[in-house]
């Protein structure tokens, strides 16, 4: 459907790194990104390798380092490969891993086990053994059970770990419910206001199995209004001072996780607070709360960011395969990938923009939807999006601020093999993860040796 001239794309929901030629091409880190779809194919992960390094810089830099712990960690869920632990690494924080799988890529690919937060509301005793084997830095435990598990490897000979009590604060972080982590009706956690946290501070302070470090909360994810933070740390605070006064044993650090949204849209370029904000806010509301719960000196201040790292440096480049007007009814695009490369939309309802890069500060007029190839209606990356008028068969289509959850929540649904990732800057790109093939997906399969009668 052709409407009044939409505007182009705005540039701000690219990389840093993005520039458009005189002829409206687009470029990140200094190489054309349609020709990256001709080299590597698509679907395509792109990533300006300089805009992460820049995020996890301006953590590292508002959170600092205490005796060669970072205060802030990058969460691994939000995308992770070799690569991008070594730039992690390169740039001073720690890592967040949330199963034994992301441990063991982070330690395959050199990252230090000291600077490493196993998280997990189920971990196995064989995840345990791992981390306390190599050892981690902190263990954030999760329940009671978990505890029964530390102790019984720790009796083994096994080393004791240092634990941060992962607290369910019971706030509202105004996010969609299948990402909001911090209600007091969620797996996560131990619930601040019926007392289980403070009964589990109080068990593992007097545990010889593990060092009470202090406590965790983690309110949810795509947050864009930073209040809910502000009364998470009253509930540390409140929590630290409690168990202080109880048992008189010290509280070094209070880790009030991450959470903090991206704008996805133009329409929310105003809306997604900066990393600076973030640290004003946090920093201020961890200092405040200490000061109002008596805890002179203050436990240390930490934080985990993932999505705020990845996505923004992230876009996803994908070919047209058809264009199907529906008369009266819409106009479908559809593209090589879908649900299973990036199945956000599909999950969260989650909002995307499309644009075509060899032609990017090109008017969109035209009111289309992006469809998936998979056998589902519900494999639309974008619904109602806003494309040039002229786009045809074999244009390359991108979706911008896909660097977190879309490589790390893909999928083989319809045996459709996986995408490559790509790093780019200065002016040239690498494979960091190569793209899957058809042998792949039947690697594993085990052998049927016997004959089926007919």
């Amino acid at each position: 459907m052709i409407t009044d001239a939409a505007a182009p794309l705005d540039l701000r929901l690219l990389p840093a790194g993005a520039r458009a030629d005189a002829g409206g091409r687009l470029s990140i880190g200094g190489v054309d990104v349609a020709d990256l779809a001709d080299v590597y194919g698509t679907p395509l992960y792109v990533y300006d390798e300089d805009e992460i390094r820049l995020r996890c810089r301006a953590y590292r830099e508002a959170f600092g380092a205490t005796d060669g712990s970072p205060g802030a960690s990058y969460a691994a869920k939000a995308f992770l490969c070799t690569a991008m632990a070594h730039l992690v690494a390169d740039e001073g924080l720690g890592l967040d891993v949330a199963t034994g799988g992301e441990m063991h890529a982070a330690y395959r690919a050199g990252f230090p086990p000291a600077r490493m937060v196993l998280h997990g509301n189920n971990k196995s005793e064989i995840e345990l053994r791992v981390a306390l084997t190599l050892p981690v830095g902190r263990v954030v435990v999760d329940c009671f059970d978990e505890l029964d598990r530390i102790e019984t490897l720790v009796a083994e000979g096994l080393a004791r770990p240092r634990v941060l009590v992962r607290v369910a604060p019971g706030i509202d972080a105004h996010t969609h419910e299948s990402i909001a982590t911090g209600a007091e009706d969620s797996k996560f956690g131990f619930s601040a206001s019926s007392g289980a946290a403070r009964d589990a501070a109080i068990r593992a302070s007097t545990s010889d199995a593990m060092e009470l470090v202090g406590f965790h909360c983690h309110i949810g994810s795509q947050i864009l209004v930073l209040d809910p933070y502000v009364r998470a740390a009253e509930v540390l605070a409140m929590l630290a001072a409690d168990v202080r006064g109880e048992l008189g044993c010290d509280i070094h650090e209070l880790n009030l996780g991450g959470g903090l949204g991206v704008a996805y849209t133009a329409a929310e370029l105003g809306d997604a607070p900066s990393i600076s904000d973030f640290a004003t806010v946090v920093r201020g509301a961890h200092a405040t709360a200490c000061a109002m719960a008596g805890l002179d000196p203050a436990p240390r201040l930490t934080v985990e960011a993932g999505r705020s790292i990845a996505a923004p440096a992230g876009i996803t480049l994908y070919r047209v395969g058809t264009v199907k007007p529906i008369a009266g009814v819409r106009t479908y695009v559809a593209v090589d990938g879908g649900m299973s490369d990036n199945p956000r939309p599909s999950t969260y309802g989650a909002r995307y923009e499309a644009f075509v890069p060899d032609r990017v500060t090109s008017d969109r007029p035209f009111t289309a939807t992006v469809a998936g190839k998979h056998c589902e209606q519900g494999d639309l990356l974008v619904r109602d999006a806003q494309l040039p008028g002229d786009v045809s068969v074999g244009d390359v289509l991108a979706t911008p601020v896909t660097g977190a959850y879309a490589h790390s929540m893909a999928s083989n649904y319809n045996l459709v093999p996986r995408p490559a990732v790509v790093f780019v800057g200065d002016g040239r790109s690498r494979v960091v993860v190569r793209r899957e093939t058809l042998e792949d997906l039947v690697a594993r399969d085990v052998a049927d040796l016997g004959q089926t009668e007919a």
